[in-house]
């Protein structure tokens, strides 16, 4: 039987550079696979606040009119790269998908650098504050090397290459331009909703109200939600502190968890094809602006 430590024992033993997919494979499978799934939700939702983002993402509909689909497509295509690796038919298959998809919109090379350091970072500072155990060096180490290399399959240039420098550039590019919008809003809304849709119906407020909870002040700002009260942030946040308390006691898992296992994953019941996932967007059509010039290749 595997003891409570003895997967990190295993992860410093390997190369944070060389290693990076097996390293980061643990960490989000084994360790941690309920905080990643939260702290991902997280990152994607916080880059609705840059309204430049946030109202693309409103004109595509996605995220309004078909939140689920939306939501299992990007945990799916994501997770598929993790699971199989750059180099297998599915992950190539993804991360093509990827592509595709992004080279349909007008996007810049900012904005996609600062959605790959919500990665990077976010699952850092949820695990660091509410995981069983802080990261240790060479978990965030592989974390940067991971993303450094989808980064580069999805053709963004100028990559942070360290987490410091990934930390950096995602501070600095929200200070910078976080904002209002109302697209923006809208897509926070229906976030929430759709979050609120996974639990009984008369559970749906406690939910909304517990997932803004955990938005710090800059997104609350962003967005105009009214700042929640003291009580229900420490409340919430407390007893994701509990649960890592007893998640730490409990046996470690004997087998990895994925995004595809997911209860929060509704669209897929029989299953699913990797080049079937995402949209498939026709330029001129409502969402779908301006075709973007090739970027690189996966």
């Amino acid at each position: 039987m595997v003891k409570r430590y003895e997967r990190l024992r295993q992860v410093q033993q390997l190369d944070p550079e060389r290693d990076f997919l097996q390293i980061y494979r643990i960490t989000s499978s084994y360790e941690f696979p309920w905080d990643f799934t939260r702290a991902l939700e997280l990152a994607l939702y916080r880059t609705y606040a840059v309204p430049g983002i946030g109202r693309l993402l409103a004109e595509t509909a996605e995220l309004t009119d078909r939140s689920q689909k939306r939501y299992d497509d990007t945990a799916l295509l994501l997770d598929t790269v993790v699971e199989h690796g750059f180099d297998s038919e599915e992950g190539r298959t993804a991360v093509r998908r990827i592509n595709r998809m992004h080279r349909s919109y007008d996007i810049s090379n900012d904005d996609m650098r600062y959605v790959l350091c919500t990665f990077v970072v976010t699952p850092k500072r949820w695990i660091d504050e509410y995981g069983w155990r802080r990261l240790s060096d060479h978990e965030v180490r592989a974390s940067a090397a991971y993303y450094r290399t989808l980064g580069t399959h999805l053709g963004i240039r100028e990559l942070p290459q360290t987490y410091e420098e990934f930390e950096r550039c995602l501070d600095l590019y929200e200070a910078d331009h976080f904002g209002w919008d109302e697209g923006a809003r809208r897509v926070s809304d229906a976030t929430l909703d759709l979050m609120a849709s996974w639990y009984p119906a008369p559970l749906a407020p406690l939910v909304r109200g517990a997932a803004r909870a955990l938005l710090d002040d800059s997104l609350l700002r962003a967005f105009r939600y009214e700042r929640p009260h003291p009580l229900a942030r420490s409340a919430v946040r407390g007893a994701l502190r509990l649960r890592a308390r007893a998640v730490r006691l409990l046996p470690p898992r004997s087998t990895p968890h994925y995004a595809r296992q997911n209860p929060e994953i509704k669209g897929y019941p029989n299953g699913y094809e990797v080049a079937a996932l995402g949209t498939f967007p026709v330029p001129g059509v409502r969402g779908c602006p301006v075709p973007h010039p090739q970027r690189g290749t996966s």
